[in-house]
């Protein structure tokens, strides 16, 4: 066999190219080499922490000078030019688009203003903006601000969690001026994620859970089953003040939670029209996300919401939280290898089935309380509408447990589709006995259907004044709001805070 130096005698040119491959090779480890230091070096400065604040620090600005990646994504909650099927990120008056909202809600805030949700960056600002925190004095108890900002917990923690639920929201509205963001998932010191909120807390220690034992990935859900879940005030805890309290001592379905609000005869509001007593969902996303194949397969919120994202050869978790269609190539594609246009179709289509039920059962519930109203108008006795009132409570509960909740048709489609076609039976049932009862009082036709076409029209039809309503926002607006915020700011300038970590 012959060496490498008599091939190259040989052959000249054989020597040129092991020199240039040579030297291409070690080119290329030096690009490495230079990647590698540079990126630890990147991962020491981008995490190297700069300022020092306190453990319940409610400026989100402030945590952004430590980590500015995750930060300046999180500001990206501020973009609302999202659209999906089902919506997006951009304010809409959900009322507006479906009017029958309105009667459904009849006698309750969200008949004055309901609106799709924007960002997370938004929620301070929305709370201040909405119909339905009225004035000052406010409607309202400060238990609302809960899961509004990181200014919560360091009044719960001044005040204890039953001193902060006490009062109306309007009172620590100079309090409450920071929108959700860093402090209310994360510990200060150590940057791990923590429960901030009591109600989460409480619910799992009357499961007989310490909930201090879950781990990072459930954590990674956690943090925002602190506020993404159905909840109602408990006036019989503490006084009467109104306790946040979730209702899972039964369980998480909106069945069990059913029987739970059953059993202890709680309502949210008398319906004016039937004089149903009523139960409104407000957003059980955790409960409806825990009946989905996502939950089973243990995906997280964060997974998909929060996905990991690269910048720079740093590796952290997007906090623009958001639609994973958004961005299906860093949420869904991780896992999924359809093309983009297939995954978003397949959830649009998912989406269509269900609003099309969804439909259909808001028809039948605006239905059920015109036609209630109807027979009391005739002389209906409470014994004879007990049993209709019950069914149209049900029926416009699961309604509202599928709609309220941010995602269902995609979280869990078939338990959505399953609740609201067990509601449409339940109201079905009602609009029977209602009919029967209607021509045993001698009226033995269609109740006429109001014009509800518009959200005006329905509003005046429940009897709402708008234009007072409106009047009194404005005013609140003008003149309460910034004063809030001067003081607020005028508070702030006192924090502690240091430039150098290490002072």
């Amino acid at each position: 066999m012959k060496s490498i130096n008599e091939y190259v005698q040989k052959h000249p040119f054989i020597g040129g190219v092991i020199f240039f491959v040579t030297m291409a090779v070690v080119f290329l480890l030096g690009l490495l080499a230079s990647s590698i230091i540079e990126r630890r070096a990147e991962a020491v400065f981008a995490y190297a922490p700069t300022v020092k604040y306190q453990s319940w620090e409610p400026r989100n600005e402030l945590w952004g000078q430590n980590y500015p990646r995750q930060y300046q994504s999180y500001v990206k909650t501020s973009d609302t030019s999202f659209k999906s099927f089902v919506g997006g990120s951009a304010m809409i008056d959900e009322l507006e688009r479906n009017p029958r909202l309105v009667v459904l809600w009849a006698g309750y805030g969200f008949a004055k203003d309901y609106n799709q949700g924007r960002g997370h960056y938004y929620a301070v600002t929305d709370v201040r903006n909405t119909l339905r925190t009225g004035g000052a004095p406010s409607p309202m108890p400060n238990t609302c601000w809960t899961c509004k900002s990181p200014d919560v917990p360091r009044m719960m923690e001044t005040l204890g969690v039953a001193g902060f639920y006490k009062g109306t929201l309007d009172q620590l509205g100079h309090q409450i001026v920071n929108p959700i963001g860093c402090a209310d998932c994360h510990d200060a010191a150590t940057m791990n994620l923590r429960i901030s909120r009591p109600a989460l807390i409480e619910a799992w220690q009357r499961a007989g859970k310490d909930i201090t034992q879950a781990s990072h990935q459930e954590m990674r859900s956690l943090v925002c089953a602190q506020c993404h879940v159905e909840y109602y005030f408990n006036k019989k805890v503490h006084d009467g003040v109104q306790y946040l309290t979730f209702p899972w001592d039964s369980g998480l379905s909106c069945y069990e939670m059913e029987s739970y609000y059953d059993q202890m005869g709680f309502s949210d509001w008398i319906h004016p029209i039937s004089k149903a007593p009523m139960l409104k969902a407000q957003h059980p996303d955790y409960e409806i996300f825990s009946t989905g194949i996502h939950y089973e397969r243990g995906v997280s919120c964060a997974d998909c919401h929060m996905p990991y994202t690269s910048e720079g050869g740093q590796k952290f978790t997007d906090h623009h939280i958001t639609s994973p269609l958004q961005y299906a190539y860093k949420s869904c594609q991780v896992c999924h290898r359809e093309e983009t246009g297939q995954l978003i179709k397949n959830v649009y289509d998912r989406q269509k089935k269900v609003k099309e039920t969804k439909q259909l059962l808001e028809d039948a519930l605006v239905h059920a309380h015109i036609e209630a109203g109807k027979a009391w108008e005739l002389g209906a006795t409470d014994i004879e509408m007990k049993d209709v009132l019950q069914d149209i409570r049900h029926a416009q509960w699961r309604w509202d447990f599928a709609v309220a909740s941010h995602g269902a048709s995609f979280h869990s489609p078939l338990e959505t589709n399953r609740i609201m076609a067990g509601a449409l039976n339940i109201v079905q049932d009602a609009r029977i006995k209602l009919a029967r009862l209607l021509a045993a009082k001698g009226f033995n036709k269609q109740v006429p259907w109001p014009d509800i076409s518009t959200k005006e029209k329905a509003q005046h039809f429940v009897g709402l004044n708008m234009k007072k309503l409106n009047a009194e926002k404005q005013q609140f607006i003008e003149q309460t709001v910034p004063d809030w915020i001067r003081r607020a700011a005028e508070r702030e300038k006192k924090y502690f805070t240091t430039d150098q970590f290490n002072e």
